[in-house]
């Protein structure tokens, strides 16, 4: 099983829902980073279950132990290994999960390929999974901050119908962090709550959008091939739990628009050429041009629901099943973070990458 992301900046998570713990160990991080646990307990404060009546209730304090790789409040160059263990786990919950499979959940889908699954709580199937990413994310935000002044910022954009009006160039950490919904939008954020209570109340759940930026990226990040910008976020961000699509920029709605229309014109900017328009998503080329990156992630609504559907068994006999156990009944509100992760961990490694061949003065005379 596939569980390490990224080239230099590289991040091998471990763990099961019902397990011990689970965590991370993040390769390729430069020495002398200002790190400690800290800095990494704010953004896994932001994902921890039982943060709102929106969430699933489970009880965890998500709080990380760094084993390795800072010593006196710095990075050393060596790996980090970052554990946060399991208290609120009720493997017995999930009984009745044993040999029936959830529709469109991974019970069925690891069984076919494994032949065997961790039927309590999901194991690596289960969004707990993104602990060990959302630590990882918390150095890499700190490296890209110091290096390059990078910010990575996402929200909830839309949950079911109703979508919000947010300016992606002026939206605040303060604004996403104000509502539990992590919508900036006061009155979006009003309906997508009671949107979110009505679901669960029949036991149902709800998918959506969650929209993030990153400001300040320097041009150049990116391969031009098979590693563009554009496809390791989007191959990172269809990773996470419940992902069904990715935009960047314009995305889909760019093909209803001409080439005149969708085109970001140049300009003379202070720190070099700037658009006018930012369709691309500050991607073009498969690499960064110096614009906002802007990237959408679409999640489905969350497959364990209360409410009585069909499925099969293992010796595939037609049965029902009402799921019980702790669930979220939308994963919008504490997707946000995990967006924010993944988008951190490509432009970390993209970074790195970036200075690994960028090390020759510059031609005086170029060809």
């Amino acid at each position: 099983m596939a569980s390490s992301f990224g080239t230099l900046f590289r991040v091998t998570t471990f763990g099961e829902s019902h397990g011990g713990g689970v965590g991370v160990v993040i390769d390729g991080c430069p020495p002398r980073l200002p790190l400690d646990e800290p800095a990494l307990q704010a953004d896994l404060d932001r994902r921890r279950p039982g943060q709102s009546r929106l969430v699933t209730q489970r009880d965890e304090t998500d709080t990380a132990e760094i084993l390795s790789g800072v010593f006196g409040g710095h990075t050393t160059g060596t790996p980090i290994a970052v554990l946060v263990r399991n208290a609120d786990h009720r493997s017995g919950a999930y009984e009745h999960l044993r040999d029936v499979y959830r529709p469109s959940h991974a019970d069925f889908t690891y069984d076919a390929k494994y032949g065997f699954r961790d039927w309590a709580g999901g194991g690596r199937a289960s969004a707990r999974e993104t602990i060990g990413r959302v630590a990882a994310a918390a150095v890499a935000r700190r490296l890209l901050a110091q290096v390059a002044g990078v910010e990575v910022l996402a929200w909830v954009e839309q949950v079911h119908g109703i979508t919000a009006s947010i300016d992606p160039a002026e939206v605040t950490l303060e604004q996403v962090e104000a509502d539990p919904t992590r919508c900036p939008d006061p009155d979006a954020a009003a309906a997508i709550t009671t949107a979110i209570e009505q679901a669960r109340t029949p036991g149902d759940s709800l998918g959506g959008v969650v929209r993030c930026v990153a400001r300040r990226v320097p041009a150049g990040l990116g391969e031009p091939v098979f590693d563009k910008l554009d496809a390791d976020l989007a191959g990172g961000l269809m990773s996470l739990p419940a992902a069904k699509g990715v935009e960047v920029g314009s995305g889909f709605a760019g093909t209803r628009m001409t080439g005149l229309a969708h085109n970001d014109e140049f300009e003379p900017g202070d720190d070099g050429p700037r658009t006018t328009t930012n369709h691309s998503g500050g991607i073009q080329g498969g690499i960064s041009n110096g614009a906002d990156i802007d990237v959408r992630v679409a999640f489905k609504p969350t497959g364990t629901i209360a409410s009585e559907q069909t499925t099969v068994t293992r010796d595939n006999k037609a049965t029902t099943l009402a799921a019980r156990g702790r669930h979220d009944p939308c994963v919008l509100p504490r997707a946000v973070p995990m967006v924010e992760a993944m988008v951190l961990l490509t432009l970390a490694d993209h970074w790195l990458r970036q200075r690994a061949i960028d090390v020759l003065p510059p031609l005086q005379d170029v060809p």
